[in-house]
Formats: structure tokens, sequence, C-alpha cells
């Protein structure tokens, strides 16, 4: 028998996602420290005396700052564990246009897992494959080849990127909130942030057109502010360590007027002369261009505006015609590929998600979800920590897994964006195929660690594709409680719990075994009670968020034996 832990939180892959690297914007200088008198004649009146004292701290279990992909995923998934949970963001709203665009089919699953994909599937754009076209001064451009983006071998259920807009998935996470009593607080810029010896971590904020300050009281503050994460600057000794490529690559959304063939494929073209275009098609029937600006072009115009950036998009697509009906969003970028030098404080009060923590070019369609699993990765661990369930190097392990996913993203985004802007088709498609499991979101694999255990004795033949720090296979299995075809990773609702998977070949036999271990973990003194014993406690102190659809979910169908361990017995 070889049971299988899988915590909340196996994955693969910021406020503002690919790309992550827009000019950074001139901070606006924040509110003098010198208070407003009170006006004489106002000196007696209460209502103005009132409005001049200081606004009291909100105080909540965790402060996250950022209301991007990572931010919200961090809030959703914290508020529907029940977590007192506070987001502050500095813009008036969501993601109007442009941005991240790309959900991976380890991302499309977790959005499934939150009973929250079918709004994007019904609006997304499907990508199954890719295309290479290319030039040469020999040679007019033509088609090299085209492959499926996801071959059988990636055992996924959605073998395909998801073309949605970023502002649908941030809109997903907002709603999901509200539902269970949550707003996001608009027009709050993070400060600064103060951990002291002993209570709670003091978080400054300006809040409105008048700047008022705002201080949060919380127990855990997490940056997923962005490549240009004030958090992270406000760290003591955490730096984004990397650099800067030369690279400038234009960004273009709009419908097209064309007669290029492959526009409804993810594409790359390649041209000998002016550079490379990475064609992805979007919703709305529109198409996102990134547009190389090689040296020799932008020697001859220093303003990279729009218009130029169109230009060479046509001598790249050339003899093709090319032009736009209208354009939604256009954006210019620098490529750096950095990570933070820690992703938690030295007393694991802070943390740092998406783009805080790690960045890198937007080609390869990994910002926003990368970022996102980081999140789904520290919430369960916060939720644990917050409730008192936890051992604090629990939150330690969250750098450990982390901050190696994001190591192993930066070093295939070098690799990646070098067969772009090389144009050699033949080494774009082999450094793809050896990558795919990652870029797919399956492959992001954990190393050994207290969460994850490797025995000498358990070896492939024994285990097959159920390996420690990987996820759990994917299967169609028969739901014994009423013979239901189930996804065996999609059938048990994300709560915050541990799911303990059996795995028998024989029930029958295996009978003697399964009442011995029932008894065993039923008795007072057992681990499992114990713990369960104490989520109990805390659950009922301090209980689920639901969500008015969560009825037709019924979670209390998983929880009634406990609400920290979920048991499923799997058998032929």
């Amino acid at each position: 028998m070889a049971p299988g832990v899988v915590s909340p939180s196996r994955s693969s892959t910021s406020r503002n996602n690919s790309p992550n690297h827009m000019e950074e914007e001139t901070p606006q200088p924040g509110p003098s420290n010198q208070e407003m008198p009170i006006d004489e004649e106002d000196a007696t009146d209460p209502l103005a005396l009132l409005r001049s004292l200081p606004e009291p701290p909100t105080t909540c279990q965790v402060c996250v700052v950022g209301a991007g992909p990572a931010g919200l995923m961090l809030a959703a998934n914290l508020a529907r564990f029940g977590i007192d949970v506070e987001v502050v963001d500095d813009r008036a709203d969501q993601t109007p246009v442009g941005r991240a665009d790309g959900l991976q089919p380890k991302s499309i699953e977790t959005f499934r897992q939150m009973r929250l994909a079918d709004p994007l599937l019904q609006r997304g754009v499907r990508v199954f494959d890719i295309s290479f076209w290319r030039s040469t001064a020999d040679a007019p451009l033509h088609r090299l080849g085209r492959e499926v983006h996801y071959p059988p071998v990636i055992d996924v259920l959605d073998p395909y990127i998801l073309l949605v807009h970023q502002g649908m998935v941030e809109g997903l996470f907002v709603d999901d909130l509200r539902k269970r009593g949550k707003e996001v607080r608009r027009n709050t810029a993070f400060e600064s942030h103060y951990v002291p010896k002993s209570g709670p971590v003091q978080v400054r904020c300006y809040a409105n057109v008048n700047q008022d300050k705002k201080t949060i009281l919380t127990d855990y503050l997490v940056g997923c502010d962005g490549a240009h994460s004030k958090v992270r600057k406000n760290m003591s000794n955490v730096e984004a360590v990397g650099m800067s490529r030369p690279d400038i690559w234009g960004v273009l959304d709009g419908e097209l007027i064309t007669n290029f063939p492959d526009i409804w494929s993810k594409t790359l073209v390649y041209s000998e002369e002016h550079g490379s275009i990475l064609i992805v098609p979007r919703e709305r029937n529109m198409t996102r261009f990134y547009i190389e600006l090689k040296a020799s072009a932008r020697a001859d115009r220093r303003e990279l505006g729009q218009k130029f950036v169109m230009q060479q998009a046509r001598k790249i697509m050339a003899p093709f015609e090319l032009d736009w009906k209208y354009i939604e969003w256009f954006g210019r970028y620098q490529v750096g590929q950095r990570v933070a030098s820690r992703f938690t404080d030295v007393k694991t009060r802070v943390f740092l998600a998406g783009d805080a923590s790690h960045t890198h070019s937007p080609k390869s369609a990994q910002g926003m979800n990368t970022s996102m699993h980081d999140s789904w990765n520290l919430a369960w661990k916060l939720n644990l920590a917050c409730r008192g369930l936890a051992k604090p190097n629990l939150l330690e392990s969250y750098e450990v897994e982390r901050r190696k996913i994001a190591l192993d993203l930066v070093n295939f985004d070098y690799e990646h964006a070098n067969r772009i802007a090389g144009g050699d088709a033949v080494a774009m498609a082999e450094n793809f195929r050896a990558n795919v499991r990652f870029i797919s979101g399956i492959g992001a694999d954990y190393s050994e660690s207290a969460l994850n255990i490797t025995r000498p004795e358990d070896n492939s033949a024994i285990l097959g594709g159920a390996r420690p720090g990987c996820l759990l296979p994917p299967a169609k299995v028969s739901r014994y409680i009423d013979s239901n075809p189930v996804d065996i990773q999609l059938d048990i609702p994300m709560l915050g719990q541990f799911r303990i998977y059996l795995l028998m070949w024989d029930v029958i036999q295996a009978r003697p075994f399964l009442e011995t271990l029932c008894r065993t973990m039923a008795t007072p003194k057992s681990l499992v009670s114990q713990l369960s014993a104490a989520a109990s406690a805390s659950y009922a102190k301090q209980p689920r968020l639901p969500a008015p659809e969560d009825v037709y979910t019924r979670p209390e169908r998983y929880t009634v034996v406990s609400h920290l361990f979920t048991f499923a017995l799997i058998s032929e």
C-alpha cells in the first residue's frame, strides 16, 4: 500500500503580470508628516474635532498588498478558508486592458478546483497548436512547421492555452470575494511596514485622493504588488537579483486586417532582417503581437511609439498584408529576469508572491500562472498558521518550494527568450519539447522537504506517477458512494484540508489493514484525532465564509470526519 498525502498547495506555476517590465511610473509624493491644523472657527465644532482625529487602525489576520491575479488568488482562498483578510490596491479599478492573457493547463485545473472556471472557458480562446514561420535574404516568409502545443504525453484535462484577459481573471476573484462579504480597498497605496518583536505587523497606507493615512495591524503581510514591489523594497536585506536583457519588445492588442493564414494559431514569425513576432489569438476577435525592436531599428527612432511598432510588425510580416481595425492596448517592455533573494522576512511574517518575487519575459505565458500558484501554495499554509494548527516551519516551506520554481522559471525563460530572438525554429521546438511539462504547470516539482519525504524503497515501479513533491496524476474514477464518474483531482473541493488517498489493488484483501488503520486514527490520542479536534474548535469559532452557490457543492460532506483531513480510498 502506498498512501499519498497531497496538500492543497500542489501547484505548477502580482499585481501586474506580463508584460511585467513596463517603464516604472514616477511615484506620487506622499502627504506631509505635519498634521493639517483645524480651522480656528471650527475649533469648537465637535464634528471638525472628530474629523481631525486619526482613523483607528484596521485589524486583520492577513493583509495583501496588490489586487492583481496573485493577490486576489491569495485573498479568495483565504476568505474561503474563513481567514480575516484585507486587500489594498493603489488602483481605482481592476485591469481594464492589456497585461497578462494566457492560462496554462494547470491553472485551468486550479480554477476548476475552485469552481470558477466556467466563465473563463466560455469567454476565452483555446490554442491547441503552435506554428513557425521564417524569412531570410534568400527565401520569403514561409511556414516551417506546425506542432501540437501539448502532446498526449502531457497528461492534463485541458491540453491547451486558454487566452483570457487579465481583467477577466481579476473580476472573477473580486466577485467571489464580494459573495463572501469581502471588498478590495481601492485607491489605497502601501507606504511602509514595521515588524515588532511581538504583536501585529504594522502596515501604513495612504488612501483616496486626500491621501488619508491608514494603519493596518495584521498577523501576516503579503506583497503581491508587482515587479517594482514597495513591500519588497521595504524589507531588510531583500533585493531582486538578476539582470535586464538588451531586448526591447512592443506589444499590440487589436483586431487585425490581414491575409496571413495562421492568425488563429500561436505563431512565431522570424525575419532575418527585421526581427521576431510572437502572435497569440485573443478573445473578442483580437490578436496580440509581441514585436521585437531590433537594435538597428531602435537606432533610427528614439521614440518607440505605437506607430513605429506597427511599422516594424508590417516589415516582419511582409509580404502578407497587415493592418488593424482598432488597437485596444499598446505597451513596450525590456526583458528583466530576476528572482528575489528572499521570499519572506526572517520572522516569516512578511511574504512576497508573484511579480514581487520573480520577473521574466511574458512570451511563454508563465507570469500570471506562476504568480497565482505562489498564492495557491501560500494560502493553505497561512490558514493553518492563523488557526494555530501548524508549526512555524510550515511557513518556511513556502520559500523553499516556490523560490525553486521561480529559479527554474527564470532559467527556462532565459533559454526560451534566446531561442525566440535567434529565430531557429528547430531549436525553438526542441526547447519547447524539453520544457513542455514545466510550461504546462504540471512539471513544477518540489524538492525533498518536511512536506515531501522520499524513502529508498519508494521507486517508480511501486508508485507509478505518484511521487513526493509532484502533482497527483489525473485519473477518471467511479465514486463509490453514488457510482458517479469523476476526475480524481477535481472531486474534493478546496477547503484547506489535506487529502489522504489510500491506494488499494483489492479492497477485500485490504480490509483487515483498513479496519486497523481506522481504529488507530479514531482513538482520542492519535495525531489525526488530536489535530482534527483542534481544527473543529477553530472552525467552530471562525467558520469558512460561504458563497450562495456553495449550497450546491455541499462542502460539509467533506468535513464531517475532519476539518483538516479528507480521506479517499482508490482501488481497481
